[in-house]
């Protein structure tokens, strides 16, 4: 496994590590309001306080490039949802195909991982097409790029799986087969904190 694409098995953040990630997260959360109307930083700080692990996730979010940001607020739940919020799909993250037996399945050249194994290990769920249509509201991502999203099970039994990106104005969603990889493909994630 590269570096770029390796997840660590430490689930714990130095002192350094967590104050350098809560810096950029409230940095960016403070720039882009607009993602977040109406929400409170110190309100989101005291959740990830409490929520060490799920700082983990954000930080491993924020290490494959994704630069997490506030995107919601459950009130219901009372959690604070973060979406990968970069400009094209996180660097750290693509020439991924989407699944493990579509890695499997492949004979040659295969990647080095796949987009749920990655998830998983990041302790984050790969956005469903809603939400990446909703984080297209809040502004335009992967404008030269694509994102795996999560694919329904009929659609994958028959080997394909769903991406999306962002192109002459509107959201596009497209198929291709689960074993296919580009260099300009990776995915985004969410979490609830």
């Amino acid at each position: 496994m590269t570096k770029k694409n390796a997840v660590s098995n430490k689930k714990e953040l130095s002192l350094e590590e967590r104050e350098e990630l809560l810096k950029a997260l409230k940095d960016r959360f403070e720039k882009n309001m607009n993602r977040h109307k109406d929400l409170e930083w110190a309100k989101v700080q005291a959740k990830l306080d409490a929520n060490a692990e799920k700082l983990w996730s954000l930080h491993e979010m924020e290490r494959t490039g994704g630069e997490p940001d506030v995107v919601k607020h459950d009130k219901s739940e009372d959690e604070y949802i973060f979406y990968d919020c970069s400009a094209e799909s996180p660097k750290g993250r693509r020439s991924v195909c989407y699944d493990r037996k579509a890695l499997e399945s492949r004979k040659k050249h295969k990647p080095e991982n796949n987009a749920i194994d990655m998830a998983t290990a990041m302790g984050i769920e790969l956005l469903t097409e809603e939400q990446y249509r909703s984080l297209q509201e809040l502004e335009n991502f992967d404008r030269k790029t694509s994102s795996w999203v999560q694919t329904p099970s009929d659609i994958r039994e028959l080997g394909g799986a769903l991406f999306c990106d962002y192109r002459f104005g509107h959201v596009f969603v497209y198929h291709n087969g689960a074993e296919s990889y580009y260099g300009a493909r990776g995915f985004r994630g969410s979490l609830r904190v």
